[in-house]
């Protein structure tokens, strides 16, 4: 498990359907060591603190495996590092292995995975085709939010050290599931909903879910 990139940017405004947009969606690579704060990296930001943000989607990070696949399905070159707008472009780290709550060190910071990414109408347009929205959520190659337990720096190159593991075991792909595909029984809404590490959007949306199977 391993960091390839750190990638960072500040909100910038760009025309999306003719106006005028708010976005911290176009992240670029960064070189050398960079500071990792509760509220995310040194040098980067969001633009709707609504929806993105916060200690519970301090950082995103999506895995570098899934790159060959968007590259062919949408016919593109190889893409640079940070397409997907996250901040950290990982290796060995799949949402089918990765679990809520879990715990890694990385660099000198620690981190906790809270959520799977649910893309907005800002990531169509950064890759130059809208409707690719449901494609990706279908996907299951969401990428995932972080949390940072304790700060420091990281750096490109640095090791993921699994620091522990969530021991209800549930995946960032079966978060994903239970969250937009309607997976999941009320067992497993409940085991879900028991991992304190669990971020505030999904929570919310599984306690629907759990309330409409009660």
């Amino acid at each position: 498990m391993k960091l390839l990139s750190v990638n960072v940017s500040l909100p910038k405004t760009v025309v999306i359907n003719d106006q005028p947009v708010l976005t911290g969606i176009y992240k670029e690579p960064v070189g050398g060591t960079v500071a990792l704060g509760k509220l995310g990296l040194e040098g980067d930001g969001q633009a709707d603190l609504t929806v993105h943000g916060g200690e519970y989607q301090a950082i995103y990070s999506y895995p570098f495996e899934h790159y060959a696949h968007w590259e062919r399905v949408l016919e593109r070159p190889p893409f640079e590092h940070g397409t997907f707008g996250e901040n950290l472009t990982v290796t060995g780290m799949l949402e089918t292995e990765v679990c809520i709550g879990d715990v890694f060190r990385i660099g000198t910071a620690t981190v906790q995975v809270t959520m799977p990414r649910i893309p907005c109408f800002k990531f169509g347009h950064k890759i130059g085709k809208p409707t690719i929205l449901k494609e990706f959520l279908h996907s299951g190659r969401s990428g995932f939010y972080q949390r940072v337990v304790e700060e420091g720096t990281v750096s490109p190159g640095d090791t993921f050290e699994l620091v522990s593991k969530d021991p209800r075991r549930v995946t960032v792909r079966d978060a994903l599931g239970m969250q937009k595909f309607g997976e999941g029984d009320k067992e497993s809404l409940e085991k879900a909903l028991s991992i304190e590490a669990l971020g505030a959007y999904l929570r919310r949306d599984l306690v629907a879910r759990l309330e409409r199977l009660s």
